[in-house]
C-alpha cells in the first residue's frame, strides 16, 4: 500500500461524486456514486478514504482507517528509533580482541545504531588515563570520516566513554562477518549491575596492594605463683 497522508476525508466529508473506489483486498471496483461507495464500507465495517483527491474522479479505498493510522505511526516511531549500542574495551585489550571490537562496532553503525565505547579500568589502571586516551584517538583515526563523535572521551564514574554515530551510508561498502556473535552483542549502554561489578573487582584488586595489618603480640602472663624463701622452710624442717 502506498503511502497515504494521515489527514485525508473520509466517509461522510467526501462531498465529490462520483468517484474511482478501491476495496480492501486492493482490487479496482471502478467508478461509482460516492453514497454507493459508502454503503459498502460500512456494510463491511470500515471506512471509506480519499487517498487520491487531486485526480478527477478522486480514488477513494475501503479500509479500516484508524487500524492503518495506528499500524503507520508504529512504523514511523521504529523506523526513526536510534539505539545506542555499547562496545567494551580494557588497556589491555590485545590486537586480535581489538579487531573483533571493531568488527562488532561497525555492525551497529550499519544498523543505524549509535555506539557506546566503554573503556573499563580495574584496579589501579584507572591512573593510567592517558592509555585510554591513545586507544580511543586510534579508534578514531580507524574510522576516519565515516562517524561523527557524539561525545568526545571522557570520564563516567571509573569508566571513559565515546560515543560515535556513522553518517549515512558510510559503512555500506564494509564488508564484516555478520554471522559472529558474542554475549553482549545485543546489550544496551544500560549496565549498572556490570558496573558495579568492575567496581567491587576495582577494589578488590586495589586491596591485594595493601600490606597486611601487623598482629598484636601477646604480652607474656605474670606468674602468680610465689616461691617461699628458703629460710622459712628450713624452720618448719
Amino acid at each position: 500500500m502506498k503511502s497515504i497522508n494521515q489527514n485525508l476525508r473520509t466517509n461522510d466529508q467526501i462531498r465529490i461524486s462520483p468517484i474511482r473506489v478501491i476495496n480492501e483486498a486492493n482490487e479496482q471496483l471502478g467508478v461509482m456514486p460516492a453514497h454507493e461507495a459508502l454503503r459498502m464500507a460500512r456494510e463491511a465495517g470500515l471506512d471509506l478514504v480519499e487517498v487520491q483527491p487531486n485526480v478527477r474522479p478522486p480514488v477513494c479505498r475501503i479500509m479500516n482507517y484508524g487500524k492503518w493510522k495506528y499500524t503507520q505511526k508504529k512504523k514511523s516511531k521504529k523506523h526513526h528509533e536510534q539505539l545506542t549500542k555499547e562496545v567494551r574495551l580494557r588497556p589491555k585489550t590485545d590486537t586480535h580482541d581489538r579487531e573483533i571490537k571493531l568488527n562488532r562496532a561497525i555492525r551497529f553503525f550499519k544498523k543505524g545504531h549509535k555506539v557506546q565505547f566503554t573503556m573499563q579500568f580495574r584496579g589501579r589502571e584507572r591512573f593510567r588515563k592517558e592509555i585510554a586516551f591513545d586507544i580511543f584517538r586510534d579508534l578514531l583515526a580507524f574510522f576516519g570520516q565515516r562517524v561523527k563523535v557524539e561525545r568526545p572521551p571522557s570520564m563516567d564514574g571509573r569508566h571513559m566513554i565515546m560515543i560515535l554515530s556513522a553518517l549515512k551510508d558510510a559503512f555500506a561498502d564494509v564488508q564484516v562477518d555478520e554471522t559472529e556473535h558474542d554475549e553482549d552483542e545485543d546489550e544496551s549502554v544500560d549496565e549498572s549491575v556490570g558496573e558495579r561489578a568492575d567496581e567491587l573487582e576495582g577494589e578488590l584488586d586495589e586491596a591485594t596492594h595493601e600490606p597486611a595489618p601487623a598482629r598484636a603480640t601477646a604480652e607474656p602472663v605474670a606468674e602468680t605463683a610465689t616461691e617461699q624463701p628458703a629460710e622459712e622452710e628450713e624452720e618448719r624442717a
